[in-house]
C-alpha cells in the first residue's frame, strides 16, 4: 500500500475521528463541537455513536448552503458494533475485532484525511496508530489510554506513532512527563459536558413530568455500557433495590436503571422480572437520572466521575468475568479503579469489586450515603476537592484549538 502524504489547508480539513465506546462517543461529540467553532468548513468522518451524529447533522443542517451526506463527512461505524471490555471477552471476539480494524485501515487510506484523531478506546486505536504512522498520517490521540494502570509498554508506541497526545486528567501530568511523553493538557471536557447538559438547566419536576415518574426519592442505578457488564451488574442491581424497598423508609422509593446509549430493552428485560413495579430502565436520560437522585450505585467508568460532578453521593460496583479479573489482578498497578478516586488519590467514594459487590454491601453503603449525614457531607467535600483538580470550562474548544495550531 503505498505512503499517504495528505495535503494540509488553513480551513476546511478533513478530520477522521475514532472513538469505540459510549465515553469516548460523548468526548468526540464535544470535540467535534470545539472543532466546528475553530473551524465551519470542517469535514469530519467518524467511528462513534448518536451523540457524535447529532452534532454532525446539526453542524451540516446548520451551515448555509450545505446538504447532507458529502463525499467525505459521517458516520462510518457505530460503536455498538465493536466495544467489548476485559482480556476473556476481547479473545472471544478477535475475528470480529480485526475485521473492524482491517476495514478501518481502508477506509482511511480511501478518504485521506489531513488528521487523524483516536479517543481512548486503545486496543483498537492502537493498532490504527501504528497503520497511520507507517503511511505517514498526522495522528493525535486523545483521552490518553491508561498505560498508568496497566501496559505500560504501550507507552513506547506513543512515542513512535502519536503526532502529540492529549490527557484530561490532573494526575497523568507528572506522569507522562516522566516517562518522555509530549503531551498537552487543557482540562477535563465531561466538566463542560455536564455544566451545560440539559440534566443541569431543567428541574426535578420537568425531569419527573417527562419519564412519569413520581415525587418521591430515586436511587439511580447505572449496570455500564457493554452488554457483558449488563449481566453481571443487573442481578445485583435488581437484589439490591428488592432490600432496599423491603426496608419500610425505603419503601416508597424509585429505583431507576440508567439504560446505556446503543443498548436496548432487551438487554436489561430478562433481568426484571418480578420487580418491574418498582425497577425502572430509562433510555437517553443517564444524566438526569444521575443529578436528580439522592444516591446512585454506579459501575467504573467515566459515568463514576460524572456522578462526582453532578454531585449524587454514590458506591462504586465492578463485576468482571472470572477469567478477566484474574488477569487483571496480576497486571493493572492503580490502587482505585474509579476516575474521582484516583484524581484525590485517596477513597472519596467506595468500590466495590468481584465478590464484594454484592446487594447486602450495597443496601449497607447506600443507607449510609443517605442516613449518615456527616459522612455524606465528607464525600461531597471531596467531590468539591475533585472538580477544581480537573479545571474549569472551555476543555474541548481548547484541545480543538491545540490540533488546529499543531495542524
Amino acid at each position: 500500500m503505498p505512503i499517504f502524504v495528505p495535503t494540509i489547508n488553513l480551513v476546511g480539513m478533513k478530520y477522521y475521528i475514532i472513538a469505540g465506546e459510549a465515553s469516548g462517543d460523548l468526548h468526540g461529540s464535544n470535540l467535534m463541537k470545539g472543532i466546528y467553532s475553530q473551524d465551519s468548513d470542517a469535514q469530519i468522518r467518524f467511528w462513534g455513536g448518536d451523540k457524535m451524529d447529532e452534532v454532525y447533522r446539526e453542524h451540516e443542517t446548520g451551515r448555509e448552503g450545505a446538504g447532507m451526506g458529502d463525499s467525505y463527512s459521517g458516520l462510518v461505524k457505530h460503536y455498538r458494533e465493536g466495544a467489548i471490555m476485559g482480556f476473556w471477552e476481547v479473545l472471544k471476539n478477535a475475528g470480529k475485532l480485526l475485521g473492524n480494524v482491517q476495514g478501518c485501515k481502508e477506509d482511511i487510506i480511501t478518504h485521506t484525511p489531513d488528521v487523524v484523531i483516536l479517543i481512548d478506546y486503545p486496543g483498537f486505536n492502537f493498532k490504527i496508530a501504528e497503520f497511520t504512522h507507517r503511511h505517514g498520517i498526522r495522528t493525535f490521540y486523545y483521552i490518553a489510554p491508561k498505560v498508568w494502570a496497566s501496559r505500560e509498554g504501550r507507552i513506547k508506541k506513543l512515542k513512535e506513532c502519536v503526532d502529540r497526545l492529549f490527557i484530561v486528567f490532573p494526575f497523568e501530568i507528572e506522569y507522562f512527563k516522566s516517562k518522555g511523553v509530549d503531551f498537552i493538557y487543557k482540562g477535563n471536557p465531561l466538566v463542560d459536558a455536564v455544566d451545560n447538559s440539559r440534566a443541569m438547566l431543567e428541574t426535578r419536576e420537568d425531569f419527573l413530568k417527562r419519564n412519569s415518574l413520581q415525587d418521591k426519592p430515586i436511587i439511580a442505578m447505572l449496570a455500564g455500557s457493554r452488554k457483558g457488564e449488563i449481566s453481571t451488574m443487573m442481578p445485583v442491581l435488581t437484589e439490591f433495590a428488592g432490600k432496599m424497598r423491603a426496608i419500610p423508609q425505603y419503601s416508597e422509593y424509585q429505583f431507576v436503571v440508567a439504560g446505556a446509549p446503543a443498548r436496548s430493552m432487551q438487554d436489561y428485560s430478562p433481568f426484571l422480572t418480578g420487580v418491574d413495579d418498582y425497577v425502572k430502565v430509562l433510555f437517553g436520560e443517564t444524566q438526569s437520572i444521575i443529578r436528580h437522585a439522592e444516591a446512585a450505585v454506579v459501575n467504573s467508568g467515566t459515568a463514576s466521575l460524572e456522578t462526582v460532578l453532578f454531585g449524587t453521593p454514590q458506591v462504586v460496583g465492578y463485576i468482571g468475568s472470572p477469567i478477566t479479573y484474574a488477569i487483571a489482578k496480576h497486571i493493572v498497578k492503580v490502587k482505585y479503579i474509579s476516575l474521582g478516586n484516583l484524581c484525590i488519590n485517596r477513597l472519596a467514594f467506595k468500590e466495590f469489586i468481584q465478590d464484594e459487590c454484592n446487594a447486602d454491601a450495597l443496601v449497607q453503603e447506600v443507607r449510609a450515603l443517605i442516613e449518615d449525614k456527616a459522612y455524606r457531607k465528607r464525600m461531597l467535600d471531596d467531590y468539591t476537592e475533585i472538580r477544581t483538580l480537573l479545571g474549569g470550562a472551555g476543555a474541548s474548544d481548547a484541545v480543538a484549538k491545540a490540533m488546529i495550531e499543531l495542524m
